[in-house]
């Protein structure tokens, strides 16, 4: 079995424990105390629920920015994984193999 990356793990805790203590609240509460909402999401995000489901978070953008680095260093852990096993083409020919693949489905 292969070992998953170590970025790869940090991810999944970060993502875990940021939804584990998650505050909640319905979509119209939001909407009648949108600021005061805003003014907790800078410090925690927070799930928003409309008809009993969730439907979105609000969070700031620290964290926006921060799970976006981890998912950009995620991606990136794979790209040299698959680059150092070989399975990397590179862009010239993955732009090669795409076209085949759409000149074969054409025929």
């Amino acid at each position: 079995m292969r070992q998953r990356a170590p970025i790869y793990t940090s991810v999944i805790l970060a993502i875990l424990s940021v939804l584990a203590n998650m505050k909640t609240a319905n979509a119209t509460d939001i909407k009648n105390r949108f600021g005061e909402y805003l003014d907790e999401a800078r410090s925690e995000p927070l799930i928003v629920h409309r008809n009993g489901r969730k439907v979105a978070v609000l969070l700031s953008w620290g964290e926006y920015a921060r799970l976006s680095a981890l998912e950009d260093a995620w991606w990136a852990a794979r790209a040299n994984a698959a680059e150092a096993e070989g399975g990397y083409l590179g862009p010239e020919k993955s732009m090669e193999a795409l076209l085949s693949l759409l000149h074969e489905r054409e025929k």
